[in-house]
């Protein structure tokens, strides 16, 4: 009697322990299901993946509802609904229409133990950089974005998330203060450059790169938002600006011919100081088919000589970028 009251006793407790082992059994079950994803896949078989989602069309009914199920213990997830791309209230937003699987493709079996593999963004992702902005460009096409494909960025296989993030409440590279932090992770010469005594005041945000730049791509050398070099230039330096009755071909051809517009370590961002800078022309006739080497030459008197003291060849030729006055041939007044 007394056992079989101790049995009628460990009944309940035996049923409980099925049970737990059949949950458990479904738990285990998608996490060994999903092994085949887990496994290494190559970029090409990322890609055809996620090519065969797009083909199936397999969208999410609940959108951003079944991402976050998952993901919203996640800061850098979250902080999209701060900028723009989470904007709830845009129509302009992903938001307004398939949501987190606008960007990162169709969700498929990712949320059911298949974990298939979505479109990623960045430095992680194994997608090649076109593939990662094709996604982009397909809202981004304006005007500003016309020359993308050819670019320097382009050619180089930068993605937009290399310079771009999303899931943030502003984008660095959108903000004058952060830019220029951003172009120089990668442009480290213009860095040094832009840290030498005479430079454009770029390190003070009182000038961004996009000043000057189109990071997107353009028709012209360096990407540039003007037609040429000069045009640049001449946006903010319009007193160089020409026709000038007496002209300096240097000036009229290109300002780089002088200038290293990201900085240097001469006055004037002059990529060599005068004499030196003047004899690579001029050094023909006259005086100036003389060599001189400027006030770090040899002798005592080099400083004195009104060819090397001071401003060099300046002290005389001092309209250098051009002249309008009738006795101004040789850029003098």
């Amino acid at each position: 009697m007394k056992n079989s009251h101790k049995m009628k006793n460990l009944l309940p407790a035996l049923v409980m322990s099925m049970a737990m082992s059949a949950v458990m059994a479904l738990c285990i079950a998608p996490s060994a299901h999903a092994s085949k994803w887990d496994e290494k896949m190559t970029p090409e078989q990322v890609e055809a993946t996620l090519d065969k989602k797009f083909a199936e069309g397999n969208y999410s009914p609940k959108g951003a509802d079944s991402c976050l199920m998952c993901h919203k213990k996640s800061e850098k997830v979250m902080d999209l609904f701060k900028g723009v791309h989470g904007a709830i209230d845009s129509s302009k937003s992903p938001m307004a229409g398939l949501q987190c699987e606008a960007c990162h493709g169709p969700m498929g079996q990712h949320n059911k133990g298949g974990n298939e593999p979505m479109i990623t963004f960045g430095k992680q992702s194994t997608l090649s950089a076109d593939k990662q902005n094709s996604v982009c460009m397909s809202c981004h096409q304006d005007d500003k974005r016309m020359s993308w494909n050819g670019g320097h960025h382009d050619n180089a296989d930068v993605a937009c998330a290399s310079c771009h993030q999303v899931h943030v409440a502003k984008d660095p590279v959108l903000s004058k203060n952060t830019e220029m932090d951003v172009c120089t992770s990668c442009h480290t010469k213009q860095k040094a450059d832009m840290n030498k005594r005479s430079s454009h005041p770029l390190k003070w945000a009182q000038m961004t790169c996009s000043d000057c730049h189109n990071p997107h791509g353009s028709m012209t050398d360096s990407d540039l938002n003007k037609p040429s070099i000069n045009e640049t230039c001449y946006s903010c330096h319009a007193e160089k600006r020409g026709p000038k009755l007496w002209e300096h071909a240097p000036v009229t051809e290109n300002c780089v011919t002088c200038h290293n517009p990201h900085g240097s370590v001469n006055d004037a961002m002059l990529k060599t100081r005068a004499p030196q800078l003047c004899q690579q022309c001029h050094a023909s006739d006259g005086h100036a088919s003389n060599a001189y080497l400027g006030n770090t030459g040899l002798g005592s008197n080099v400083g004195d000589n009104a060819f090397t003291g001071g401003r060099s060849c300046l002290n005389c030729h001092s309209q250098v970028h051009g002249s309008n006055h009738p006795s101004g041939k040789l850029l003098q007044r």
